[in-house]
């Protein structure tokens, strides 16, 4: 039997209540339509919370809390907020920039000398915008084969991490990349400056300004936390704990309510909190070197969804799922705190939001072209091949299928020409630049947020290059691993103590993937292997050099 809970609204400090019902049964019914999948009593599930003009017009839950002694969530249950929580790190660095303690435009080593010194100055805006350069610190240890969930990591633990990286993901400036070691360093700074601990700071300058009576940091994952509900990885009747047992924050581990985040969103509209320019530092989009705008600002993403303004972040820790959103030009808020792996809590949001806005706003806008134009086969196989990212040498392999171009194990891509292409969101677009001699020339990809990078043609695997060439036993300063390539029913693989092995699969000459990971061998003048770079997702060119031969 379907188990939903549906709790009267209460009256909170700086959000005000709704004196009649606002909505009707069939409006509630599409919505409790959206969670149908997490309402039963033995499955995980979801907490929503929506305000109109700050005020607070629903609150509503589905699903358990706690699977072993069978509790309901209810609104005032406590959630981690996973990435949600960075705008409240950025909050707290904007508070110190507002009483006069520190600037935007400080050189991040003015508080973190630990950080090395590189070829230009990260400043605390480019650690909030994700524009810094630095690699992920999760990233760098995934590759050391310790990724986030197996081992306790603390504070301490990311800044030696980040610490020993020797380069950058990118120029500083040049690029958007999200990055968690951005805002564990943006709470270091804020504790540093203000001489207390981050959770000290934003419960006297944030929550207890705002009345967020239930929101505080997990800085301490052993500590107990009544009215927390536990997370849960899996789906249907397959369900396992999945709780973040570190004590790392600012990136995320906010623990909080729908209501108290709701509270926090009535203050961009009051603005009793830090006023307007407080206000205008969250929300204030970065921008790169070059001058482009992206859409990521103080810890939220500045966006637009069914044709109004959409201020959000989603966020995803452990089991826990989080979004939290403003639409300031029609007026709603939305906060939705859910404890189960599989939610994808842009897309319920979404559908929420769906019944919230006028039906002019949701409903079908013209069909985007997801054909192009006719291209001729002959110019599609002239395209197709590999190329090869000129910073971080990942491949990408352009191949046709049933007439059309896509990148291997992705989306068709539309034509815009015969030599421009674009992804069916129209936010990515790559273009074929001429080669000389009728060879393939280079392409030139940008997104919304990102400027233009380069991938140059390259040819297939030398399959005559033997796999012992790259045999031996490399070591990471910065990654601090040591790992084996050794040979394993003829094909290469990559070995770590004591029992992880995958196999590698040539992409090209002295490149390989492997599970998702990128590796490139360089070679010294002898032409012999000297190490290889590795690159995964948010941590690129991550350096391994060999400090033994082949036995």
């Amino acid at each position: 039997m379907r188990r939903i809970v549906i709790l009267l609204v209460t009256t909170f400090p700086l959000l005000a209540r709704a004196q009649q019902p606002a909505f009707r049964s069939a409006e509630l019914a599409r919505i409790d339509s959206v969670f149908s999948s997490y309402a039963a009593a033995n499955v995980p599930g979801c907490a929503l919370g929506i305000s109109r003009r700050d005020t607070l017009i629903l609150e509503r839950a589905w699903g358990s809390a706690n699977l072993e002694h069978s509790v309901p969530i209810a609104a005032g249950t406590i959630f981690e907020g996973g990435s949600v929580s960075k705008q409240f790190t950025s909050a707290a660095i904007f508070r110190l920039a507002q009483q006069g303690k520190l600037s935007l435009d400080d050189d991040i080593r003015k508080y973190v000398p630990e950080i090395p010194a590189y070829d230009a100055t990260i400043t605390l805006r480019h650690l909030i915008n994700h524009t810094s350069g630095l690699r992920d610190w999760g990233a760098v240890m995934s590759i050391a084969g310790w990724p986030r969930g197996t081992r306790t990591y603390t504070q301490a633990h990311v800044l030696d991490i980040i610490a020993r990286q020797k380069a950058l993901n990118y120029p500083v400036g040049t690029e958007y990349l999200y990055s968690n070691s951005n805002y564990n360093l943006l709470a270091m700074i804020a504790e540093r400056v203000s001489g207390k601990t981050l959770a000290e700071f934003t419960r006297q300058e944030l929550f207890v300004p705002l009345g967020m009576t239930l929101t505080g940091w997990r800085d301490d994952f052993t500590r107990i936390v009544p009215g927390r509900a536990q997370a849960y990885s899996g789906s249907g009747k397959e369900w396992r704990l999945q709780m973040p047992f570190e004590n790392v924050y600012g990136n995320s581990s906010l623990l909080t309510t729908v209501g108290d985040l709701l509270k926090w969103n009535a203050n961009f509209g009051q603005q009793r909190l830090g006023g307007k320019d407080f206000i205008s530092m969250l929300e204030h989009r970065g921008r790169l070197k070059s001058g482009r705008e992206i859409r990521y600002a103080g810890g939220v993403i500045v966006s637009e969804y069914g044709g109004t303004r959409e201020i959000y972040h989603d966020g995803a820790t452990a089991g826990y799922r989080t979004f939290l959103a403003r639409y300031p030009d029609a007026g709603y808020g939305i906060a939705m705190l859910c404890n189960a792996g599989n939610v994808n809590p842009v897309a319920l949001a979404h559908q929420v939001m769906n019944v919230l806005l006028p039906p002019s706003k949701t409903a079908a806008a013209p069909a985007r072209d997801t054909v192009g134009i006719a291209v001729p086969t002959g110019r599609l196989a002239s395209l197709s091949g590999f190329y090869r990212h000129t910073v971080s040498d990942e491949p990408m392999e352009i191949v046709i299928t049933n007439g059309r171009l896509r990148a291997a194990e992705g989306p068709l891509l539309i034509a815009v020409s015969e030599r421009h292409f674009t992804t069916t969101s129209g936010r990515t677009h790559l273009v074929f630049e001429r080669g000389a001699q009728g060879r393939r020339g280079a392409i030139r990809l940008w997104t919304d947020d990102a400027d233009t990078t380069l991938y140059v043609p390259v040819e297939a695997p030398a399959r005559a290059t033997s796999n012992s060439d790259y045999t031996g036993t490399f070591f990471s300063e910065e990654a601090d691993a040591t790992v084996s390539m050794i040979i394993a029913d003829g094909k290469l693989v990559w070995f770590a103590r004591p029992s992880n092995r995958v196999p590698l699969t040539p992409s090209y000459a002295d490149g390989f993937t492997a599970l998702g990971n990128f590796v490139k061998f360089t070679r010294g003048t002898d032409g012999k292997v000297s190490g290889f770079n590795v690159t995964t997702g948010r941590a690129r060119n991550v350096r391994f050099e060999r400090v033994r031969p082949p036995d």
